[in-house]
């Protein structure tokens, strides 16, 4: 891993974390440089020694950009403030290497907040800040050639917050949904319940131990399988031991996560708010429907309009053990066959999708309608 030989770049990415879904994915978006400054817990050497990633902090991934250049730059999404100030700095190195050049970089970026990042400040101190991060988002904004949202809840937010899109044909709503996964088939538990990810409060786990006595009581022969690891994983492993109906696999390797989802009937992810988060996809969630699952979740998540219309089972955060419990039951009486699940996803997942479009050939821009959905 280093910085490729050629003397400038072709594409650039720029990410703040790492982790082993980016890896996965970036193998199938088109050729990039990735420059990051942090890698997830999860992080897969293995994936990572078949891209081009370079580790940088904000300073020199923005020395980079000034030095080298690149036709065409994807920088996080304007609303994700953490990164604002770094991203800023990055488009504004590239945007005057293009005045020194005589050559502009295409910068294009596909968000997915779906939750306002600039709360009411607590003191002055923060209303600084804010005013600070709010100004440059708007820098980053302002100098984007194309930006796909990749959910409903994203585009609005993003309407709400900032002014029109530059270019009203440069930017569009490209829905995050997979394709369905190339998995062998597997039979499928008719009572199986699946919980996927991190054992932490946000993602609803207690809620879920809660509710789950209501679930195994209303329908005898129900078994849960919890997936994943976190602040809670002591608690997962009491839970198991104590309840014969429940199975822990903690920190489960990718086959094993392939395999569990091609036998659930039903995944769960009761995402729950939490100051400064909210779900914005759930990669559980959209690995579960690229295996035919039908999805319990709560509304927190940006894809829940799309849920709803397409005989999944959403409902409001906040609500109680008996409320979850009396979904999870009601998805596993009525979840509709895998195929028809599959059925409903696009043919090309979502996110490619979106690179598709964001790096088309500047002759294509403005084909299509801003803000078509492109599945469902």
């Amino acid at each position: 891993m280093g910085v490729s030989r050629t003397p400038g770049f072709e594409r650039v990415r720029l990410y703040r974390t790492l982790r082993t879904a980016h890896l996965e994915q970036a193998l199938q978006l088109h050729p990039a440089v990735i420059v990051y400054s942090r890698r997830r817990y999860d992080f897969d050497d293995a994936l990572a020694a078949r891209l081009d990633l370079v580790h940088a902090g904000p300073w020199r991934a923005a020395a980079l950009l000034l030095r080298r250049g690149a036709a065409e730059i994807e920088v996080n999404e304007p609303l994700m403030r953490m990164a604002v100030r770094p991203t800023a700095v990055a488009v504004a190195a590239a945007r005057l290497r293009g005045l020194l050049t005589g050559r502009r970089s295409r910068l294009v970026s596909y968000g997915i907040e779906n939750l306002d990042p600039f709360p009411a400040p607590r003191n002055a101190r923060a209303a600084v800040a804010a005013h600070l991060d709010r100004a440059l988002t708007r820098f980053v904004w302002g100098q984007l050639d194309r930006f796909v949202y990749g959910t409903e809840a994203a585009r609005d937010l993003y309407a709400r917050l900032l002014p029109p899109f530059a270019d009203p044909a440069g930017h569009r709503l490209l829905p995050t949904l997979p394709q369905p996964c190339d998995c062998p088939p597997a039979p499928r538990d008719p009572r199986s319940v699946l919980f996927l990810g991190a054992f932490s409060p946000r993602k609803g786990f207690g809620l879920l131990r809660a509710a789950w006595p209501a679930v195994r009581d209303a329908l005898p022969g129900t078994h849960l399988h919890l997936a994943g690891q976190g602040a809670l994983a002591g608690e997962a492993a009491a839970w198991a031991a104590a309840d014969p109906t429940v199975e822990l696999t903690p920190d489960p390797p990718r086959p094993l996560v392939h395999e569990a989802l091609r036998r659930a009937r039903v995944l769960v992810l009761p995402s729950q708010p939490q100051p400064g988060w909210r779900e914005q996809l759930g990669l559980p969630l959209t690995e579960a429907l690229a295996h035919g699952c039908t999805v319990v979740t709560t509304d927190e998540t940006g894809l829940a309009p799309w849920l709803r219309a397409h005989g999944h089972v959403v409902v409001p955060a906040g609500g109680t053990p008996g409320e979850l419990a009396a979904a999870v039951v009601a998805a596993l009486r009525t979840a509709r066959p895998a195929a028809d699940v599959l059925a409903d996803l696009p043919a090309r997942d979502g996110r490619l999708a979106a690179d598709d479009w964001l790096f088309a050939p500047a002759a294509h821009e403005g084909t299509g309608t801003a803000g078509d959905l492109s599945a469902g």
